[in-house]
């Protein structure tokens, strides 16, 4: 049976069919979602993203792949928790929006050159160590503000000012090629 069969037969009421769509589309979905969630809270998004799937399976149109369909879920699941966790922890909800939003993967092409730009641009930053420490959580493990400020010991407030200078230098740096 392909995804559009067993989401028809979900859709019906045939709770075998969720159990072999979570089968197929659950450890792909989890891995995308350990991209951009903390690791303990994975296993609960994947777990409501497919309670979600379930009961919304009458809503679920054939123009759209199953599994495109399904990550959309996730996403809404995930930014759920994000906003939930940004409420509990007093920061701004539209922080954790943006984080999320800049944690999304471009193509593989579209990584590879700015792997290739950023590593060039880097090279601007070469006598100061803090500053090449900066890139590389901002930019290349992509941590938040909030993780940055921690693992640097230092206040969030100059995280974002040392990523704003940052981001200059390596933009005038991208601009006139001085790599």
């Amino acid at each position: 049976m392909d995804d559009h069969d067993l989401m028809i037969a979900l859709a019906e009421g045939d709770d075998t069919a969720l159990k072999e769509l979570f089968q197929r589309h659950a450890p792909w979905v989890a891995g995308r979602l350990r991209q951009r969630l903390p690791a303990g809270v994975v296993e609960d998004v994947l777990q409501e993203t497919f309670i979600a799937v379930w009961r919304n399976a009458g809503q679920y149109r054939s123009e759209a792949e199953v599994g495109a369909w399904i990550w959309g879920i996730a996403r809404r699941q995930a930014a759920q928790w994000l906003r939930k966790e940004a409420a509990l922890e007093g920061a701004e909800q539209e922080e954790r929006e943006v984080v999320w939003q800049a944690r999304q993967p471009p193509d593989p092409a579209t990584k590879a050159g700015m792997h290739i730009d950023l590593k060039q641009a880097l090279q601007a930053l070469e006598e100061d160590d803090d500053a090449l420490m900066l890139a590389r959580l901002a930019l290349v493990e992509e941590r938040s503000m909030s993780e940055i400020a921690d693992y640097l010991e230092i206040p969030i407030g100059t995280v974002k000012s040392r990523l704003y200078k940052l981001r200059q230098v390596l933009r005038a740096s991208l601009k006139t090629g001085g790599y």
